[in-house]
């Protein structure tokens, strides 16, 4: 994902700020602290970062599953009431990009490395550890499948729909800054720029850090999966270190030397990639069972959504429900910054109404069909075929994408295509991050100093290494969530906001 040019000239007095002092100081504080105690202390960072990420879940996930449904439900009143005619900018401002060009950036907002990461390894796992059916089942497969869908579906998508149009409408319609305080200044006033508002950027700075640094670990990990199936390289975190540095070395050079077009680029090829790799497993893959899954996929996800959206499993053990659903909700609420910046810089022009349902149903949709293609054709495997993608999954989730490859034919050629994706993805993810981080540290200057972008770029590779080095998979989980924690009351607050500011467009 990459920013297009700012627009925010168009917009009435938009005001710029150099960085605020305070709010880089405090986060690279907070950075550089919590990184110089897990490398002298490691393990018992290790230990206080699960012991965070458990009480978070355990005590709060009711908070989490409230909060997302109610996102949903917000979302959707605005787009199909009196509010949903309102235009984000001037009356008659024209929208910056095509519909069919703001709907390729929403598609590509939403295909991340999370994505590929888990578009094979979740209904796998899903399948083999489900919450309620028996494992391995029919029925187990159908569940799999339609919590994937909902986990990365309209619910994810309500999370940045919040947070982008609530950014869109105070930056393009009101003419503030792109800066999280912004939204709220309904309830700051005066303290929007004072102290309160300040340290709500800095949260906003820390939950994009983290959420970016889990998916950085994510991303270096299915690399050196795909470099150990394909050339033998060692599977290790001190692998995944070095994969971090390179791919992090390479995203700081591509900041050095002033690429954005290069960059742009990058995306438009990553895109092509995602397809091809896409196109390549439905073709070579199981394509009858693949085109008669779809509808039943889609069929169970809206039959059963509002269950899902509801569901803590009381009477029952609630780790399946925290591993997954409360995990997925801190993280996307951590990435809201930086989703939520990028659809609300590319969206001046579009009216709210059009605007929600952009950005619910085109990613829900591109997510349904990814799923369906690579989680249905792994399952198809473990129920019919020759199976064993569960045991390689249970094993090294990161192998996921790769041993179902290896099912294919052009197995090579394909796990190649997967490794580039995730490289790819992992520089632009960068890029595109250091530069929000940067806004949030600048009080919403479109146009941050080039050194800065370079220095968060650098601090999000470090911040993905360090939480693999004292804890792995688990200790990214941590960071995440808890980051995620805090800005989902924010983000409540947000929508409080957001509709005071929309009744206050009725008195004028």
């Amino acid at each position: 994902m990459t920013y297009p040019a700012d627009n925010s000239h168009h917009s009435p007095s938009v005001k710029q700020s150099n960085t605020d002092p305070f709010i880089f100081s405090s986060v690279a504080v907070v950075i550089i602290s919590l990184v110089i105690y897990c490398i002298i202390d490691a393990e018992n960072a290790g230990a206080l970062f699960n012991s965070v990420r458990a009480i978070a879940v355990s005590q709060f996930s009711w908070l989490f599953v409230l909060s997302v449904t109610g996102f949903v439900l917000f979302s959707l009143f605005l787009a199909f009431s009196r509010y949903g005619k309102i235009r984000l900018g001037p009356k008659e401002a024209a929208a910056n990009f095509s519909r069919v060009s703001w709907f390729s950036m929403l598609f590509s907002a939403g295909m991340g490395i999370g994505l590929v990461f888990y578009g094979v390894a979740e209904p796998i796992l899903h399948f083999a550890h489900p919450p309620e059916t028996e494992a391995l089942s029919p029925a187990a497969a159908r569940d799999a499948m339609r919590f994937s869908i909902f986990h990365w579906g309209i619910h994810a998508w309500a999370i940045y729909a919040v947070m982008g149009l609530a950014l869109a409408f105070s930056h393009h319609y009101q003419g503030l800054p792109l800066a999280i305080r912004s939204t709220l200044k309904p309830i700051l006033g005066k303290q929007t720029n004072r102290a309160l508002g300040k340290h709500i950027d800095v949260l906003a700075a820390l939950a994009t850090i983290f959420g970016l640094a889990t998916s950085l670990g994510l991303g270096a990990a299915q690399i050196n999966a795909g470099l150990n199936r394909l050339f033998g390289i060692t599977l290790s975190t001190e692998t995944e270190i070095i994969i971090i540095a390179i791919i992090t070395l390479c995203a700081t050079l591509s900041l050095l030397t002033g690429l954005d077009r290069g960059i742009k680029r990058l995306s438009e090829i990553n895109l092509l990639l995602a397809l091809l790799l896409l196109i390549m497993v439905f073709l070579t893959g199981p394509t009858a069972y693949i085109l008669r899954a779809l509808p039943d996929h889609i069929g169970s996800y809206t039959q059963t959504v509002l269950g899902m959206s509801l569901f803590t499993n009381t009477f029952g053990s609630a780790e399946w429900q925290q591993d997954w659903t409360v995990f997925y909700w801190a993280w996307w609420v951590s990435w809201a910054p930086f989703v939520g910046m990028f659809i609300a810089r590319i969206s001046r022009g579009r009216t709210i109404k059009e605007f929600v349902l952009g950005v619910l149903l085109v990613p829900t949709s591109a997510c349904i069909v990814w799923f369906t293609v690579f989680g249905t054709s792994a399952l198809q495997i473990e129920l019919f075929g020759t199976g064993g993608i569960v045991d390689a999954v249970n094993e090294n989730t990161a192998t996921a994408l790769f041993v179902l490859l290896e099912q294919f034919p052009f197995a090579t050629v394909t796990s190649f295509i997967g490794i580039c994706l995730v490289a790819i993805f992992f520089i632009t993810s960068s890029d595109s991050g250091s530069f929000v981080v940067d806004m949030l540290v600048s009080g919403g200057n479109p146009n941050p100093a080039l050194w800065q972008r370079i220095f968060w770029a650098l601090t999000e590779g470090i911040i993905a290494a360090t939480l693999l080095i004292i804890g792995g998979l688990s200790a990214l989980q941590a960071g995440a969530i808890s980051t995620g924690l805090p800005f989902c009351i924010v983000l409540i607050f947000v929508c409080y906001s957001l509709m005071k500011n929309l009744k206050s467009t009725e008195e004028h």
